[in-house]
């Protein structure tokens, strides 16, 4: 097996600064990881950077910047969330590839969606009805009995 890269849009949903970036996916790291210079090019200013704890892979741990919220877009699919400032290689962990609905193939070193027809959400416990989905019948979920 070798490495999976997907190019990415990330945006800053503050100012709307936009940024195309080609990330390494990386299924053991848990969020999006961003270097310094891409943070600097999405507006955010490293003084008002929060703090936040990361235990690396090697078992140590270490405060590190966060920055957020930010958008991040591969192909038709994106989710919203913080990313951590670090290191010289951006990285998509697992968190947005599961946002985002995204596994990864690995004999074809690419990200595929894991239901075609967009992005499916778990929302186990609950059934619909199929009058709960006609507009204006109020919410759409109903707790299983």
């Amino acid at each position: 097996m070798g490495e999976t890269f997907a190019q990415l849009r990330i945006t800053n949903l503050f100012t709307r600064a936009r940024v195309e970036i080609r990330a390494l996916v990386d299924t053991g790291a848990a969020h999006m990881i961003l270097t310094d210079p891409v943070a600097r090019q999405l507006g955010f200013d490293p003084d008002e950077f929060a703090m936040k704890r990361a235990w690396l892979a090697d078992g140590s741990n270490l405060r590190v910047p966060a920055i957020g919220p930010i958008e991040i877009a591969f192909e038709d699919r994106s989710c919203q969330m913080q990313a951590i400032v670090m290191g010289d290689q951006c990285l998509l962990g697992f968190i947005p590839l599961e946002a985002m609905d995204l596994i990864v193939d690995p004999k074809q070193q690419r990200l595929v969606g894991r239901h075609p027809g967009g992005p499916l959400f778990l929302a186990k416990g609950h059934r619909i009805s199929p009058a709960s989905l006609t507009p204006g019948s109020g919410t759409p979920l109903s707790r299983p009995r």
